[in-house]
């Protein structure tokens, strides 16, 4: 995906409409007790970090997936807290890395949960985690996959982009397939709607979806990132069996108001007659699949 802005991008002003005003809203929510019902060896435990940051529970160990507890990406406040102090998370087994995006990796927050476990991340990105405490890095490229113990994760394709800074565009990005305990997991990163969902749903049977639903109208005009209608499609070519909305509500990416990605999205699931297999999670909270 190239990084040059649509037409028309100019004429909207996102520091006086978005950044500034949010410097002067309060951040909302607080971490919560955690509460991590004990599984059965065929249960998957999902937490909802907040923004696309989940703690994926298993029987036998737990997994960390674009772990993120910055309060800000250099100018851009967090407007939700994280809905876990990152003292309460139990001991990780893996972190997984999406693309090098500062929303997703964020060293700071990777430095402190490294626990001399491996970190799985897509091509070229290993370089910006590898001198933060990790066992090992493992960088995937499209449908290649790394098996740890009884889980295996395999990093599919999605359409976005992989830069951390405006040169190095070589980095790679993508969503995960993770497979554990009987269990199929796909958290699909950052990506704008594309017909590559499809052939995920075709390549594995997915009881669980985590898709973006926010940050559709950024300030570049790119279409870069899922709308909650087109996140709805997505869901329905996966042919998942459940979804959890993600990419929303935590941190002012583009121009849409924080709430209205959660109302686009029970009324695109209740006009594609989905809307009793959409769990909306609330940051800290756990549920058990």
């Amino acid at each position: 995906m190239g990084l040059k802005p649509a037409e028309g991008w100019h004429k909207r002003n996102f520091l006086t409409e978005v950044l500034i005003p949010t410097l002067f809203t309060p951040r909302e929510g607080e971490p919560v007790s955690p509460l991590f019902p004990e599984l059965r060896e065929d249960e998957i435990g999902v937490t909802w970090i907040g923004h696309a940051s989940f703690l994926l529970r298993t029987f036998q160990s737990n997994l960390l997936v674009d772990p993120n507890w910055a309060k800000w990406l250099k100018v851009i406040k967090r407007i939700r807290h994280p809905g876990l102090d990152l003292r309460d998370l139990p001991s990780i087994e893996m972190v997984l890395v999406t693309h090098a995006h500062f929303d997703h990796l964020d060293r700071k927050t990777l430095r402190a949960v490294a626990g001399d476990q491996p970190i799985v991340v897509p091509f070229e990105v290993g370089n910006l985690v590898h001198d933060l405490g990790f066992q090992s890095v493992h960088e995937l490229h499209y449908w290649e996959a790394f098996e740890y113990g009884t889980t295996r994760i395999t990093l599919t394709p999605c359409h976005h982009w992989g830069a951390r800074v405006l040169h190095d565009s070589h980095r790679g990005f993508g969503g995960y397939i993770i497979e554990v305990g009987g269990r199929t997991i796909y958290h699909c990163g950052d990506t704008a709607y594309f017909d590559g969902f499809r052939e995920i749903g075709e390549r594995f049977r997915i009881d669980l979806a985590l898709l973006p639903i926010g940050a559709y109208d950024p300030p570049s005009g790119r279409e870069v990132h899922m709308n909650p209608e087109e996140a709805v499609a997505a869901f329905l070519d996966l042919g998942a069996a459940r979804m959890i909305p993600m990419h929303y509500g935590s941190f002012r990416l583009s121009y849409e108001p924080p709430d209205e990605p959660l109302k686009r999205l029970r009324i695109a699931a209740r006009e594609r007659g989905v809307e009793d297999r959409v769990t909306v999670m609330t940051e800290g909270e756990s549920v058990v699949l």
